[in-house]
């Protein structure tokens, strides 16, 4: 299956200095994203990427824009996202195999596995906005929504104790 919003850089074209790209999704490759990441609607998405080979891999930093249209997760109304996120992304030849243990220090970036001699900073950029989205967003009616269905607030919450009624029938013989 191919990406909606596929953008390849071949790896003989990524040199040792860094090449900025910039990228933009189209209106359909936009549609398309927002079926598959269950949005209502992304009316922007564009990416400045700068990209160099080091002795690790393919690093790929710069920074992921745009603007979205979610459904309150309680009303289904419709609200605004914007994106605006920080990439940094090291494509490399082979993954660590299942099992190996992996010491990451504090600068480690996101690792991906490169295939087929490219690197897809498209697909890179897709993935950035759908992490970026809040999967339950809430708009301003849904506390009111929660609220008249029954649904009580986390503040609201007192977890059941099984000592209580005990507690109370003790102190009621005393």
């Amino acid at each position: 299956m191919s990406p909606e919003f596929s953008r390849p850089e071949r790896l003989d074209t990524i040199g040792e200095r860094e090449r900025i790209v910039e990228i933009a999704a189209t209106e359909s490759e936009r549609a398309a994203l927002a079926e598959r990441f269950s949005l209502v609607s992304i009316s922007r998405l564009e990416a400045r990427l700068g990209i160099k080979r080091n002795d690790r891999g393919i690093v790929v930093k710069g920074r992921v824009t745009g603007a979205a249209v979610q459904a309150c997760s309680v009303t289904d109304e419709p609200l605004d996202t914007r994106i605006d996120e920080p990439v940094e992304l090291l494509f490399v030849e082979r993954l660590v195999a299942e099992g190996d243990e992996v010491e990451l220090s504090d600068d480690a970036l996101d690792t991906v596995a490169i295939e087929g001699g490219t690197i897809d900073l498209g697909e890179a950029a897709a993935d950035t906005l759908a992490l970026s989205v809040d999967p339950f967003p809430r708009g301003p009616n849904a506390a009111a929504a929660l609220a008249a269905a029954g649904v009580i607030s986390e503040d609201e919450f007192r977890p059941a104790n099984a000592f209580a009624d005990l507690q109370a029938r003790m102190a009621g013989k005393s």
